[in-house]
């Protein structure tokens, strides 16, 4: 009896223990794919939340950022942001005896600091409860010690991005259309909205000096003579689209319009009721593009946290300086000059969106990030453009992100709703900007 307990015990003891080992040694696996899933949930969120370009921006800058500071401290390839972001200092360091998952962390951070950001965090929660539900369910112990660890980042990146202005500017005043001035953006059809961040110049830039460093040249004066360099530019934008309506329905400067558009306002009217149409922001469909070159390249998690984060900052910065300059120059779009002086039944084939004109935010935001995204694949990467296809649009195929780039800022004349100047202009802005990102980023 002695002995047949004994040898109870013993079997007892021996399966416990190759239990707790099992335990464990099972490791949460943490791939790519999770982290390009977690981006792309976000935006399907900022989609249904309607953000504004400015801020979808920032909703995408921040969760890269704590994710990619994570994983900088086990990763030599990858440099500290804390001497290169403004106001930014070095984040809470992790104790590598502890047994933290660096890539889970950095996951966590990601969807954690996402859901300070958005406004459906429901939508958020049953995701990344999910998630949580099964790390749990694979390695408890190395889950709550990685979430702990997690929760100190975050907090630690919580504090610095509260403090960029971004609450102070959710109080200031409207922006005041000057309907004295003809030179003045003023609202336009169909929804009138005001004017979209009239104060996003004043959150803190991510890498650069101010919002006006790299301030583009003012726009043609505004004139109404026919000689003039403005109207020149005002019949350019009604001429060409008087030529692609001639055309038809399928001509490839309406694909062009369509592929690009990227406007969360866009609205449809049908009898007394008005709708928002669901668009990605032009920030997302650069972030998706950044998705498609690390699914091209195959890069490792470290890789694609990178190339979001490097990414994200530069399109950040570029929303800051293009928006600086928009509320400065303030000027009209060329729907309001067309009704009003050349042909009052005339519409441009994109809607107009709701902010001044000069200079185009899809210049200088792809200008940014085509020059980054260059740097970090190089200057002839080629790539199928697929980002649209979940709105009902083909893709497109670009010999390089500076080709896609070209025709992001050539796509605001095909749709009616930029002057030349503020689509070449932009274009220079963005790409001075991406530079001097790349450049203070290392790359």
């Amino acid at each position: 009896m002695k002995y047949s307990l004994k040898i109870l015990i013993t079997v007892s003891l021996t399966l416990f223990l190759c239990s707790c080992k099992t335990k464990s040694n099972k490791q949460i696996i943490i791939a790519p794919e999770q982290y390009h899933a977690s981006v792309n949930k976000i935006i399907d969120i900022m989609i249904h939340d309607i953000f504004s370009p400015p801020v979808a921006s920032r909703v995408f800058v921040y969760p890269n950022i704590a994710a990619y500071e994570i994983l900088a401290q086990d990763n030599p390839k990858l440099l500290t942001l804390d001497k290169k972001l403004n106001q930014f200092t070095t984040i809470p360091k992790v104790n590598t005896t502890e047994g933290v998952n660096l890539k889970l962390a950095a996951l966590i951070a990601h969807l954690e600091i996402s859901k300070k950001l958005i406004f459906s965090e429901d939508k958020l929660d049953h995701y990344k409860d999910s998630l949580y539900t099964e790390w749990k369910k694979i390695n408890k112990e190395e889950f709550t010690i990685t979430k702990n660890y997690s929760d100190k980042v975050i907090g630690h990146i919580t504090e610095w991005m509260n403090k960029d202005n971004y609450k102070e500017t959710r109080t200031m005043p409207k922006f005041t259309v000057d309907m004295e001035d003809p030179s003045r953006w003023q609202p336009t059809p169909p929804s009138y909205m005001d004017g979209v961040e009239p104060h996003w110049n004043k959150i803190r830039p991510f890498i650069l000096d101010s919002a006006s460093q790299f301030k583009p040249i003012p726009p043609p004066e505004f004139s109404l003579k026919k000689d003039s360099k403005f109207y020149q530019e005002v019949l350019e934008v009604y001429n060409v689209s008087q030529e692609i309506t001639k055309k038809g329905d399928n001509t490839e400067e309406i694909e062009i319009a369509q592929f690009w558009d990227c406007n969360p306002f866009v609205s449809v009217t049908r009898g007394h009721f008005m709708f928002a149409t669901k668009k990605i922001s032009p920030g997302a469909h650069w972030i998706l593009i950044s998705q498609i070159a690390s699914k091209k390249t195959k890069s490792s998690f470290e890789e694609t946290v990178n190339t979001y984060t490097k990414t994200s900052i530069a399109i950040a910065d570029a929303f800051i300086s293009c928006w600086d300059e928009k509320y400065r120059s303030n000027l009209i779009r060329p729907e309001t000059v067309i009704n009003q002086h050349i042909d009052p039944d005339w519409l441009p084939i994109l809607q107009t969106p709701p902010f001044p004109e000069y200079v185009s935010g899809h210049s200088v935001v792809s200008g940014s990030a085509s020059v980054v995204l260059t740097k970090l694949f190089g200057d002839n990467f080629a790539f199928n453009d697929t980002s649209e296809i979940p709105y009902g649009l083909p893709p497109r195929n670009f010999k390089s992100f500076y080709d896609a780039s070209a025709e992001a800022a050539l796509s605001r004349l095909y749709g009616g709703i930029h002057y030349r100047a503020a689509i070449d202009n932009g274009l220079d802005q963005g790409k001075s900007v991406g530079h001097f990102v790349a450049n203070k980023l290392g790359l």
